[in-house]
């Protein structure tokens, strides 16, 4: 069987198998945003500090197209989506490692650009560049970022902890960074669009090319010890909750109508899918923070994040008994399933999420 067939997710199934099971430093391993490895093994309690680990690349064709990105921007995003997943578990970014896969006729200055804006990005949020690698490749470029953090252990959030009734929330809006690809892949989205579509197609693009890790959100979240569990949003709300309902054996409804989606996203969307929702739902890349929290404390978290940072927060539904679909709730009452996962690389198609 080739890795096409089997899937991306399978395939790290299949990986977890093979590998031998956690040792007594490990917390947490594979199967949520980041590995939770304990300072000190004879602390390995509630108490005390624990390692963050976590890596992603960014791959040409796959996650960037070289002539379409400036270098700095790919710089900042390189390492912001990997702050995001320790912001995800409330977490404070500290040292990270770069592997570069380089093809020999790339220009010196795009390796420049993309440090420029990986060193502005580390500034930004206290992080240190302690080393790395660099090899040759023959087809296209790759950069590979390893992201260690730290955190309080009972500080910890992870996508495991879901209760029925928790109150669903997320920061900042949805389906920008989809907007910002489906308007790269074809221009022609905009012959037709309102001159306040034309306008957002800035926005949107920057939402692309520099996402915003929610790093200062997610440290309040963390510090605050009420969320009961915690995802950044990379492959798209509807596929990222699915891997809350694994890990915490819950499901979700959620409500379109409470979803914060610009107007001009949804135009967009509808135009390109054929669905006014699909690119909150499934687009991915939002690196927002999704979290869940009892009822009771879903306005002391919300009130909290706005007015520490600036960012808004909504609350768009609630966590329901494993078992029974996870459905939308349409605008005019009508109840329709969520819908499915996030990108699988292999599969080339919505089918789960980054683990």
């Amino acid at each position: 069987m080739k890795v096409g067939e089997l899937g991306e997710f399978a395939l790290i199934d299949k990986i977890r198998t093979i590998l031998p099971a956690a040792g007594p430093g490990v917390l947490v391993g594979i199967g949520d945003d980041v590995a939770v490895l304990t300072m000190d093994e004879g602390r390995a309690g509630a108490g005390g500090r624990v390692w963050l680990a976590t890596c992603d690349v960014q791959v040409e064709g796959s996650h960037f197209l070289r002539d379409s990105i400036e270098p700095r921007d790919l710089g900042h995003k390189v390492l912001a989506v990997n702050l995001s997943d320790v912001a995800s578990a409330g977490g404070t970014p500290r040292f990270a490692l770069v592997s570069l896969g380089l093809p020999k006729d790339l220009e010196v200055s795009f390796v420049e650009g993309l440090y420029e804006g990986l060193r502005e990005e580390a500034a930004r949020f206290g992080v240190e560049v302690v080393g790395g690698n660099i090899s040759s490749v023959r087809h296209g470029l790759f950069i590979d970022l390893f992201l260690l953090g730290e955190a309080e252990r009972n500080e910890v959030v992870l996508r495991s902890g879901a209760k029925p009734g928790d109150r669903i929330l997320v920061t900042g809006s949805l389906g920008d960074a989809a907007a910002g690809v489906a308007l790269l892949l074809d221009p022609g989205l905009l012959a037709a669009a309102s001159p306040s579509v034309r306008d957002y197609a800035t926005l949107a693009a920057r939402r692309r090319d520099r996402p915003e890790p929610r790093v200062r959100e997610g440290r309040i979240i963390g510090a605050a010890k009420l969320a009961s569990a915690m995802i950044d949003l990379s492959d798209g709300l509807a596929g990222d909750l699915g891997h809350v309902f694994e890990r915490s054996l819950v499901s979700a409804r959620i409500f379109a109508e409470r979803l914060p989606v610009a107007r001009e996203n949804r135009e967009l969307s509808l135009a390109s899918k054929g669905d006014e929702w699909h690119f909150a739902l499934h687009g991915g890349e939002d690196y927002e923070l999704l979290f869940t929290c009892p009822p009771g404390s879903a306005t002391t978290l919300a009130t909290s994040i706005r007015e520490a940072t600036g960012t808004p927060v909504a609350d768009i539904g609630e966590i329901t008994e494993a078992g029974g679909p996870a459905e939308l709730v349409l605008p005019d009452g009508k109840v329709v399933g969520l819908g499915g996962g996030g990108w699988d690389h292999f599969a080339g198609s919505k089918t789960g999420g980054k683990r």
